[in-house]
């Protein structure tokens, strides 16, 4: 009797600490929705599936419960003023004054992975993997501090958009051939590791960074499902590529993501999702061990919730590596030590006349003038960009079979681009229910090197002209565009691009300002958009998920 007692005693105290009980995933009927999917005036949003019928979802929870053990409810609400919609700076800050640690910072946000995937009401779709260490190592973080805080992104955690290589979890692009795709770090992982950061996890994206099928909806893999916005979810597009990258963050899944872009595959999601994203210049973030669409376009970047976030995942992945022909040396990393809010004054913005009809835009332009900018309005250069698909599958082609000799586990299996093809072709309903009709275009490209060539020169030119006529001529500091409007001309040109929350259209759905300057200029870009960031408090968390 006496031990029954106490074991009723001990039950009730577990129970009433209010954790999640172990839940189980268990696939729905989703019929319903899907016939009006079916009916949807956006392409895009005419989703097929939600559900993954590669990834059971029980395993990324099964991770999850390993790591968090007893951490409750009350534990969950108790830190969640230090850390939700939080800044680096303000959960550092919080962690010296010890209202919470790495430990805690790290299951909260497992927690909270767990607690929303875990709901057929709010799951999102955003997580691919978790990082089975991910605590351990914030142990580490917490054990260590003393010694090893040399970065404020010391104990981030931080997720990564699934096309880039992290050890102890499969690189899968999103696509059931790289399902068990295994590798060593990339070298911005190791950059981040190297800094004291943490990797949560990997988040969904457009399968193959959406270089698989033609109008396709974004966010889709067959790994991880459709990924869903949470500003509406299966009514607005959470933009892509990098699409679990920009809904986990505004979702407060982790504290930042790194996503990767070709042409707009950050500017996009981080738009969509009321975030900031940054496309670096070319050479500025090393691609080694991210598997690639073309080494002239592709890179990394940081996707977050603010300016100073952005700044700080940028510097802790910087750094020149000796395997990237474009990776360049940069003096400056520290880049938030120096933002001002009075940064706007006398700055000189080319803004498109053919944008104005954008109430947001039209908005943000007259605060601008208010805040001291001076407003410069441009025509938008026609350039022609026919034969870009082209350019991308001879990329492609090439680049693709480079990385799975070098950096992938399953090169015994796949070795170009028609063995995906192939493979796919054995179940399509699983593997490609959109079909892979780029993939197709690229096994069937035939552009030879020298034509190659001059299309790559042409379009550069005419990038380059696109942004440089109007700059030289009004003496611009920086061209401000929408959402990913123009990134296919700052792709070209390799211009970087910052984008910052500008408002939210009648339906709620979020909607972006992007600064584009010239290369290398990224101290500046981070610099303006602090400050518009600052004067302009636009941004709101996603009404569940706040």
């Amino acid at each position: 009797m006496k031990y029954s007692y106490l074991i009723i005693v001990f039950a009730f105290f577990s129970c009433s600490k209010n954790s999640i009980p172990n839940k189980v995933w268990t696939p729905y009927d989703e019929t319903s929705q899907i016939e009006n999917f079916a009916k949807n005036e956006n392409e895009r949003m005419r989703f097929k599936l939600i559900q993954s019928k590669n990834l059971d979802k029980n395993e990324i929870f099964k991770s999850i419960y390993n790591q968090i053990g007893d951490f409750s409810e009350e534990d969950y609400i108790e830190l969640l003023p230090y850390i939700l919609d939080k800044n680096i700076l303000s959960i550092q800050n919080s962690i010296d004054n010890k209202k919470l640690n790495y430990e805690k910072l790290t299951k909260w946000y497992l927690y909270r992975i767990l607690k929303f995937e875990s709901d057929k009401e709010t799951f999102l779709n955003a997580i691919i993997s978790i990082n089975d260490n991910a605590v351990e190592e914030a142990r580490q973080c917490d054990l260590k501090r003393s010694q090893k805080k040399i970065h404020p992104i010391y104990g981030m955690p931080i997720l990564l958009k699934d096309n880039i290589n992290a050890e102890g979890m499969p690189t899968t692009a999103g696509a059931v051939a790289l399902k068990n795709n295994s590798s060593q770090n990339a070298f911005i992982v190791k950059q981040l590791i190297a800094k004291g950061g943490i990797v949560l996890g990997k988040a969904n994206l457009s399968e193959w960074a959406y270089f698989l099928c033609d109008s396709c909806p974004s966010g889709y893999s067959a790994i991880g499902g459709q990924t869903l916005n949470p500003y509406g979810r299966t009514i607005f597009d959470t933009g892509g590529s990098s699409s679990g990258s920009g809904v986990a963050v505004a979702a407060n899944y982790a504290v930042a993501a790194v996503g990767s872009e070709t042409s707009g595959s950050i500017i996009s999601p981080s738009s969509q999702n009321s975030l900031v994203g940054l496309k670096p210049t070319i050479g500025k973030v090393s691609r080694t061990g991210i598997i690639p669409i073309s080494s002239t376009l592709d890179t990394a970047g940081p996707m977050a919730k603010n300016v100073v976030d952005t700044a700080i995942l940028l510097s802790a992945v910087m750094g020149y590596d000796n395997e990237d022909e474009s990776s360049v040396k940069s003096s400056n990393t520290n880049f938030w030590s120096s933002f001002s809010e009075n940064e706007l004054k006398g700055k000189r913005f080319g803004i498109f006349k053919s944008y104005l009809d954008n109430a947001a835009y039209k908005q943000t332009i007259e605060n601008l003038k208010l805040q001291g900018a001076e407003i410069i309005e441009i025509e938008s250069q026609n350039v022609n960009f026919r034969g870009f698909v082209t350019f991308l599958n001879a990329d492609m082609k090439v680049d693709l079979p480079k990385y799975l000799k070098s950096y992938s586990s399953v090169y015994e299996n796949f070795k170009t681009v028609d063995d995906f093809v192939a493979f796919n072709k054995k179940d399509t309903i699983s593997r490609i229910p959109y079909g892979q009709a780029l993939f197709e275009g690229i096994v069937a490209e035939t552009i030879s090197e020298e034509d190659f060539e001059k299309l790559k020169k042409t379009f550069h030119s005419e990038a380059v002209s696109f942004f440089e006529t109007p700059i030289k001529k009004h003496n611009l500091d920086a061209i401000l565009s929408i959402n990913n409007y123009n990134s296919g001309h700052a792709a070209m040109a390799k211009y970087p691009c910052l984008t910052v929350p500008m408002g939210y259209n009648d339906s709620g759905e979020p909607i972006g300002i992007t600064f584009i300057t010239r290369p290398f200029e990224e101290d500046k870009l981070l610099k303006i958009g602090y400050a518009f960031e600052k004067l302009n408090p636009i941004r709101i968390s996603p009404k569940k998920y706040n």
